[in-house]
């Protein structure tokens, strides 16, 4: 799967809690607001973990998806 052009991707495959949160809060910590982030992850804890992060420090959870044990969030800069 590609991401547009205009879309921040983290990597966070092969990482467990809370390591992909903060991958994605350390690469967002540099985009202006209104940037949207792809966090691939592959620890199931993101279904929990991601939309309790947007929702304390003020992100849009765009989509959230799974695919064959990869989860995908697409996170909007607050």
């Amino acid at each position: 799967m590609t991401s547009p052009p205009d879309v921040v991707v983290v990597d966070a495959l092969g990482t467990f809690c809370p390591v992909p949160v903060r991958l994605a809060a350390r690469r967002m910590a540099r985009l202006p607001p209104g940037s949207l982030v792809e966090l691939l992850a592959d620890d199931p804890l993101v279904t929990i973990d991601v939309p309790a992060w947007c929702h304390t420090h003020g992100h849009t959870l765009e989509s959230h998806t799974e695919t064959a044990g990869t989860w995908t969030a697409r996170i909007r800069k607050g």
